[in-house]
């Protein structure tokens, strides 16, 4: 699906690089530690999305990277382009945004023909959300010790908003911000939403912490990523979050 000149592309987004490759892995000629999807994705390691090897990113002679300005830090990218590489930086902070940058990012790479994933996942999200409550309460916990949370202006706030749950931090003026957990227990949340990335919460690990409030753990893939996954994102996150609620 892509034109005969195939740029060489890195990606630091595992995200991006999930799409990137379902749609034409010839592109991809590296990605980060975490880029975990395809599974089967054969491809050089470049070391993590904060932390990446500069060297190893380099050797490979990409024509281009891809970025995202929450994911990579500005340094790195700053010492690509000073080395003459061409690095594609994304902003995604809602779903509409993930829809607008996934066609810019398959553009860059090559790619003339839409994917049929992506049409799946703008379909998905144009109907209506999964039934439940109209609207549900939560704190979204993203790590622990020190305990931080969604704030304002995410993606993954946004995911939630479009599926009836609404972030009682979303008005933080931090997007991240560090909160303890009596403050968490203070707002009285209709619920807990614990994902399993970047912290790996689990049914031992973090609704503990929490009194016995209703607590659902949920992929944090299908919350935080934008690329194919948001094709199943919708009913695989409602699932999870009416199952907490009963």
């Amino acid at each position: 699906m892509a034109r005969a000149d195939v740029p060489r592309t890195v990606c630091l987004v595992p995200s991006l690089t999930e799409a990137i490759a379902e749609t034409d892995r010839r592109v991809l000629v590296g990605a980060t530690d975490w880029c975990t999807h395809p599974a089967d994705l054969d491809v050089r390691r470049v070391g993590g999305t904060k932390n990446p090897a500069l060297d190893r990113v380099l050797a490979l002679a990409p024509d281009l990277v891809i970025a995202n300005e929450e994911e990579n830090r500005a340094p790195d990218l700053d010492a690509l382009r000073a080395a003459g590489v061409e690095v594609l930086v994304t902003r995604v902070r809602d779903v509409p945004e993930a829809f607008r940058e996934l066609p810019r990012v398959l553009a860059a790479c090559g790619v003339s023909d839409r994917p049929r994933w992506l049409d799946e996942a703008e379909a998905a999200w144009a109907g209506p959300p999964p039934a439940g409550p109209a609207t549900t309460t939560a704190v979204v916990p993203i790590w622990r010790r020190p305990w931080m949370v969604l704030g304002r202006d995410t993606f993954a706030g946004d995911v939630l908003a479009r599926l009836g749950v609404r972030n009682l931090f979303a008005a933080h003026p931090e997007r991240y911000p560090r909160v303890p957990v009596p403050d968490l227990v203070a707002t009285s949340p209709d619920l807990v939403v614990l994902p399993d990335e970047p912290y790996r919460f689990t049914a031992g690990d973090g609704p503990e912490a929490f009194g016995g409030l209703p607590c659902a753990l949920v992929s944090g893939r299908h919350l935080t990523w934008y690329g194919p996954s948001l094709a199943t994102a919708p009913r695989v996150l409602g699932e999870a979050l009416r199952a907490a609620r009963r």
